[in-house]
């Protein structure tokens, strides 16, 4: 799935970027990663509010294999196959996990600059 294919799937959302990462892509929106493609797959950010909502329509999180050969799991649910062909109906669900993605923006503390001394500059000697 190209980034083209991707962006007019969000149209009804407006200004939607496309980042490939990892093999896939990452969706953004507001500057907050709401969705991800992996496989021709996209899968949208969800939490304990918005998952039963992915239960209900039979589908499962974003897996993938660690380095160590386990199972990790990501809070993306795969999009359901009917909003594929809803642009309306997707773009409330896109909403949604945009809302998801800011709400865990905030729970995150900002990264902690280090405590390097600044540089100064020497000052030449005079011959």
């Amino acid at each position: 799935m190209d980034a083209d294919t991707i962006r007019d799937l969000f149209v009804e959302l407006g200004m939607v970027h496309v980042r490939r990462m990892f093999g896939g892509a990452g969706i953004y929106a507001g500057g907050v990663m709401f969705g991800l493609v992996s496989d021709g797959l996209i899968y949208l950010k969800a939490d304990t509010e918005t998952v039963p909502a992915f239960e209900r329509e039979k589908c499962a999180p974003f897996e993938y294999a660690t380095k160590k050969g386990k199972r990790a799991v990501m809070s993306y649910w795969r999009l359901p196959d009917r909003l594929y062909d809803d642009p309306a109906e997707l773009a409330q669900w896109a909403r949604q996990a945009i809302a998801v993605a800011r709400r865990n923006a905030v729970k995150k503390p900002a990264a902690k600059k280090s405590a390097k001394k600044p540089r100064t500059k020497r000052k030449k000697a005079k011959r």
